[in-house]
């Protein structure tokens, strides 16, 4: 479906290098702080932002020669990009109708009125919840089999980060070959979706895994200063000082537990994985 290979963007202050793949029916999180890089990498494989290395390919062509007909494949919804803050729902329903010949109306309506978004009202009286539900109905109204969404959760509270992750699940449900890439720093909200995930910090890729790899194997080892100095570190990720002596990351967790079983050893969450990846030494 994607794949962006050695992909390099170079600006004033930032540089890009990474490689990811998305196959047909997966779902894959691209996890990084804000300013990491997620949002340039959806940008180039989508083909609004030029890259000057790599390969890009989409739907298994160079972004070059995706066409028109091609994009209406895709779902999109970015972080800064929007429709205009005058549109209402019912002018947008009529683009949506032109631009996109699988446009589910019914679909679309029928989910307005369930997140209690007004048809009439122009974009610049919702909120940041309503807009968000509303740039997902839009990615997912017309039977795309790819969706790219660039931080749909961010700046929204539990109860809208579950509707938007429940929408999610319930597009997926319908055709087990579509396939979603989302990038978020809310790690957590990509556990129950996300089959594996894409760890990026400073516009590298730092870590790919299987999502339940993540969860089941990794752990966080507290340890003192003498008990890091004796440690056999040929599993260890990354190491971080702490008030007790060193917090370390490891994807070897039982083998701790079964050779040193005096340590403290727990099991790590993705939010502890980020915090450790990008921040360890």
């Amino acid at each position: 479906m994607l794949t962006l290979k050695n992909v390099k963007k170079d600006y004033q202050d930032f540089r890009l290098d990474c490689s990811l793949t998305l196959q047909k029916g997966e779902i894959v999180g691209l996890v990084g702080r804000n300013g990491a890089g997620k949002s340039t990498a959806f940008k180039i494989a989508l083909g609004l932002v030029t890259h000057e290395g790599g390969t890009v390919e989409l739907f298994e062509k160079p972004i070059h020669k995706v066409t028109a007909k091609d994009r209406q494949r895709l779902g999109v919804s970015l972080a800064d990009s929007s429709f205009n803050e005058f549109f209402s729902i019912k002018e947008i329903i009529s683009m949506l109708k032109n631009f996109y010949p699988q446009f589910e109306k019914a679909f679309f309506l029928e989910k307005c009125i369930e997140f209690q978004l007004p048809l009439d009202k122009p974009l610049k009286e919702f909120s940041t919840g309503m807009k968000a539900r509303l740039n997902i109905l839009v990615a997912i109204s017309h039977n795309a089999e790819l969706l790219i969404l660039d931080e749909p959760t961010a700046g929204l509270d539990v109860i809208a980060r579950g509707e938007i992750l429940t929408l999610l699940q319930e597009y997926l449900e319908q055709d087990e070959s579509r396939s979603i890439l989302i990038s978020s720093h809310i790690s957590t909200d990509l556990e129950q979706l996300c089959d594996s995930l894409y760890f990026i910090d400073q516009g590298k890729i730092v870590l790919n895994e299987d999502t339940d790899v993540l969860l089941d194997d990794y752990g966080i080892l507290k340890l003192t200063t003498d008990q890091y100095y004796e440690l056999d570190k040929a599993h260890i990720e990354k190491a971080l000082p702490a008030s007790f002596g060193y917090r370390c990351l490891t994807k070897q967790r039982r083998f701790y537990h079964e050779n040193y079983p005096d340590i403290v050893i727990e099991k790590a969450n993705i939010d502890e994985i980020v915090l450790m990846l990008m921040g360890g030494n």
